[in-house]
């Protein structure tokens, strides 16, 4: 089950009435979603259950998977597990993408700095030419 980071859409709001009206659903469905953990809504300090606009969101995609679909629940659970798993990879690909850009900035200022302190010894030397050290 998918773990509430408490966002803006992850905020409990609604009652199971509320939650059921606006998912197109039977009250007595979201229970029986939440018993097969489809749907984990967060619970008041009375133990209400109460449902945040991602919750509805998701109520409202396990019905179009079973009803339009035809996708049995357990079809649902492993769609619903699967674009978690997604949803977590994208969010450690995003971090390891920004920790990669960040490393690459930081080596090139690192060899911009290597390249500055060897210029100073550096000699240009024409091409073709001999340069007797000497006198």
């Amino acid at each position: 089950m998918k773990s509430q980071r408490r966002t803006g859409k992850d905020r409990p709001l609604y009652m199971i009435s509320v939650a059921a009206e606006l998912a197109g659903m039977h009250p007595q469905t979201l229970r029986v979603y939440e018993r097969k953990q489809l749907i984990e809504p967060q619970r008041s300090s009375g133990n209400t259950r109460l449902y945040s606009e991602a919750d509805i969101e998701r109520l409202r995609l396990i019905q179009r998977l079973t009803q339009e679909e035809g996708v049995n629940l357990a079809g649902v659970m492993r769609i619903l597990e699967l674009q978690d798993q997604i949803e977590r990879l994208q969010i450690e690909l995003d971090c390891a993408q920004e920790n990669s850009t960040r490393t690459e900035r930081r080596l090139v200022t690192e060899i911009n700095a290597v390249r500055q302190s060897l210029r100073a010894d550096m000699v240009h030397v024409p091409k073709g030419r001999i340069v007797r050290m000497d006198g």
